[in-house]
């Protein structure tokens, strides 16, 4: 993508950041993207500590593993459910 005239560099990487972020998530609104976000993290995060616990060897590891992937799923459950109940 060239410069344009008249904007920074910067600038320009904004706006691209924004659209990708736009793309990605949608023109939703601002609570609804920031659940989405959230629980997307929280996957990752879920993905993570799942790949840790294959390979923890030590039992007091591998339980405060198993305490993180609680905590992240009760995390994940709070996000799911719908605030108006």
């Amino acid at each position: 993508m060239a410069i344009g005239w008249g904007k920074s560099y910067e600038e320009q990487m904004e706006e691209a950041n924004q659209r990708a972020s736009e793309e990605k998530w949608g023109h939703k609104p601002e609570a609804v993207r920031k659940n989405e976000q959230a629980l997307e993290s929280l996957r990752l995060s879920r993905a993570r500590i799942e790949q840790q616990l294959s390979r923890a060897v030590h039992p007091s590891h591998r339980e405060m593993l198993m305490k993180a992937l609680q905590a992240i799923e009760k995390q994940a459950d709070d996000l799911s459910q719908p605030t108006g109940a």
